[in-house]
C-alpha cells in the first residue's frame, strides 16, 4: 500500500485535498482525522504539519508527500522534488527599511537577518558568499526590524501588502520561488509502479485544468479553417451531421484561449459552440 503524507492545515491543505479528490482518491471527512485508508486505490494518507512532511518522507517510512518547495529546502531533509503542482505559489525575498540597506545582496554583508526559514536563508547567504547573521523567529517577522532584532528580514512575499504596511521594501533578487510539490526520499526507486500511477493521476488533473473540451458545428467548406483554429492534441474528432454539408467537431483547447477561439470560429460560420470543463485526463 502506498503511504502518502499530505498537509494537515495551512494554505497547502485545501488545494491539495481538492487535487487529490479530482485524481480519484478518498479524502478525510473530519479535519481531526490524521490518517485514513483508501482501500480502493491501495493508498494510506497521513495528515501532517506541512513543515514536517519532507522529514517524514526522507526517513523512508512514507513513500511520497505533498508540501511546499520552500519547506523542502528549509528542512534540509534527504528528500527531492519530483512533480510541481502549480498552486500555493509564492516568492521568498529579503526586505528592509528604505535607505537602510542597498538594493543588492552584497549589501547584506555584516547585517542581521530575521526569518522563519533559517535553512533557506543560511544556504542562500552562504552560496552567495555573504557574511551575515541569521536570527530564527516563528511566525510573522515584519516587526523584527522595528523592534531592533534585525536590520533585514527574509520572508514569503505574495502581494507585498504586508511589507508595505510595515514600511519595508524588497532588497535584491528573489531568494527562491515556491509552489506546492510532490517529494520522495532522495535516491528512492523512480519507477515504483504505485508512485508512477499517483504521479500520472496528478499530471492528468494538472493538464485537465489547463484545457477545455470544445464542441461546435461547421460547414464542410469551412472545416480546414476550423481545424486550424482547433487542432486538438493529435487531431480533432470530426463527425457528419444529419444535415448534409455540416459536421460536428470536438477538440481540446487551452482554457486561456477558449474565448478567442470561440470568437474566431463564429467568424468563419461555426455554430453551437460549447466548452466543457475537463476534470481528469491521460495524454
Amino acid at each position: 500500500m502506498l503511504r502518502i503524507a499530505v498537509p494537515n492545515k495551512g494554505s497547502l491543505a485545501g488545494p491539495a485535498a481538492e487535487m487529490l479528490h479530482e485524481a480519484g482518491y478518498q479524502q478525510r471527512r473530519e479535519s481531526k482525522e490524521l490518517r485514513i485508508v483508501d482501500p480502493t486505490n491501495e493508498v494510506e494518507f497521513f495528515y501532517l504539519r506541512p513543515r514536517d512532511i519532507a522529514i517524514y518522507v526522507s526517513t523512508g517510512r512514507l513513500d511520497i508527500g505533498v508540501t511546499g518547495r520552500d519547506l523542502l529546502v528549509d528542512s534540509g531533509a534527504g528528500a527531492e522534488e519530483i512533480l510541481p503542482l502549480g498552486f500555493a505559489r509564492s516568492t521568498f525575498r529579503y526586505a528592509a527599511k528604505p535607505g537602510t540597506v542597498g538594493d543588492g545582496i552584497a549589501d547584506l554583508n555584516g547585517k542581521t537577518v530575521a526569518t522563519s526559514y533559517e535553512g533557506i536563508v543560511a544556504k542562500h547567504l552562504a552560496d552567495s558568499g555573504i557574511d551575515a547573521s541569521v536570527v530564527h523567529l516563528d511566525g510573522a517577522v515584519e516587526t523584527a526590524i522595528e523592534l531592533g532584532v534585525a536590520e533585514v528580514i527574509a520572508d514569503v512575499v505574495e502581494t507585498g501588502t504586508s511589507l508595505r504596511n510595515a514600511g519595508l521594501v524588497v532588497v535584491g533578487e528573489p531568494i527562491m520561488k515556491s509552489e506546492a510539490i510532490v517529494v520522495r526520499r532522495t535516491g528512492a526507486d523512480a519507477e515504483e509502479p504505485k508512485v508512477q500511477q499517483f504521479l500520472r493521476r496528478l499530471q492528468g488533473v494538472l493538464v485537465a485544468r489547463t484545457y477545455v473540451m470544445m464542441d461546435y458545428d461547421c460547414r464542410v467548406e469551412q472545416l480546414e479553417k476550423a481545424v486550424a483554429l482547433t487542432p486538438g492534441l493529435e487531431s480533432p474528432t470530426i463527425s457528419p451531421l444529419h444535415n448534409e454539408g455540416w459536421v460536428a467537431v470536438r477538440a481540446m483547447v487551452p482554457a486561456n484561449e477558449a474565448q478567442r477561439v470561440m470568437d474566431d470560429l463564429y467568424e468563419i460560420g461555426a455554430r453551437a459552440i460549447l466548452t466543457t470543463a475537463i476534470h481528469a485526463c491521460r495524454l
